[in-house]
């Protein structure tokens, strides 16, 4: 009996490879509205439920696996998320089901790294004003701030927030970082400074957010974090839009409180009518950040890899297992 696979993600079917490492190992693949453009945080539970009946594994985007929907699939036994977040999956739910829940580490590091720099450089410099000006047949002069030497204050240093500090040594940046877990070793490497959370706020002319959203995370960056920014200072955003107080950060922008914003994710997406739109001082993008030729086939693979390590009774790299409890079941 094949195993039946169920992939939503979008363009995962641009690369051939995962899919064929997947048939080769006796899987039939579950014909999908998804997996081109279509977003798959779209799918509603009653979407979700219907289609994972008689699916022994999904490779999942943002599609919402709550409860409700793990407690009526029937042969479901692992799913496999491309990328690292995984807020989108009930994990108690999954775990007390004996559902192995992973993720591919390492996958978009790189992707999300050079697209935090991207919107650095396009908020700063103001390159988005300046596109939309020679569009109209306007030749402008915009007046931008450097990246050269300033302070970067990086909010979670993980793997992306390290690939983020790595190229800020390209711009001679003096680097803080926060984050609860340290790796001195890798701070000593690369001339990064370990700061309360407080004083990373206060001195950085830019702060990149890069760490998971969780219970504890949840707008870590609030109206009173956002006082403590420097009225010059950037801040940017490829992790989670949770992370962010949406309102309070339309406030200091519409206000002036900081020089501006770039933001690839948001409390609630799709964006949908949000003052954010009429403001020239935030760059903002749709969720992307994850997104290259490089990230997509990477990442596929590895959640390819997953499902099959998986459907054999074997255990997935640990790093890539995010309720490593289900296998006390």
């Amino acid at each position: 009996m094949a195993y039946k696979v169920l992939i939503t993600p979008r363009y995962f079917n641009e690369d051939p490879v995962p899919l064929e490492y997947l048939k080769a190992h006796g899987c039939e693949i579950v014909e999908s509205e998804y997996g081109g453009e279509k977003d798959d945080r779209l799918i509603t539970e009653e979407e979700a439920i219907r289609m994972l009946q008689g699916v022994d594994a999904i490779i999942a985007g943002g599609i919402k696996l709550t409860r409700k929907v793990l407690e009526l699939v029937d042969r479901l036994k692992i799913i496999a998320r491309r990328g690292v977040g995984f807020e989108s999956v009930d994990l108690q739910a999954a775990t007390e089901r004996g559902i192995v829940v992973t993720i591919t580490p390492g996958a978009l590091n790189h992707s999300v790294a050079d697209f935090t720099f991207g919107l650095m450089l396009t908020i700063a410099r103001k390159i988005h004003l300046a596109d939309k000006a020679v569009r109209e047949k306007k030749w402008q002069v915009f007046m931008g701030t450097d990246l050269w030497s300033k302070t970067l204050g990086i909010i979670g240093l993980g793997r992306i927030g390290k690939g983020v500090a790595k190229r800020a040594r390209g711009f001679e940046m003096k680097v803080l970082a926060y984050d609860i877990y340290r790796d001195e070793a890798f701070a000593r490497e690369y001339g990064v400074q370990y700061v309360p959370l407080e004083k990373l706020l206060r001195e950085s002319d830019f702060v990149s957010i890069n760490a998971p959203l969780s219970a504890e995370t949840s707008h870590l960056i609030d109206e009173k974090a956002l006082s403590l920014m420097k009225p010059t200072a950037f801040l940017i955003n490829t992790a989670r839009g949770g992370l962010i107080d949406e309102k309070a950060l339309i406030k200091a922008l519409q206000e002036k409180k900081i020089a501006g914003a770039g933001l690839d994710v948001f409390e609630q997406e799709p964006l949908k009518e949000s003052p954010l739109r009429e403001l020239d001082n935030v760059v903002l993008t749709s969720h992307i950040a994850g997104y290259s030729i490089e990230s997509t086939q990477a990442s596929g693979r590895m959640a390819a890899q997953n499902v099959i390590t998986v459907l054999q009774g074997g255990r997935p790299d640990l790093a890539c297992v995010v309720n490593p409890q289900v296998y006390e079941k």
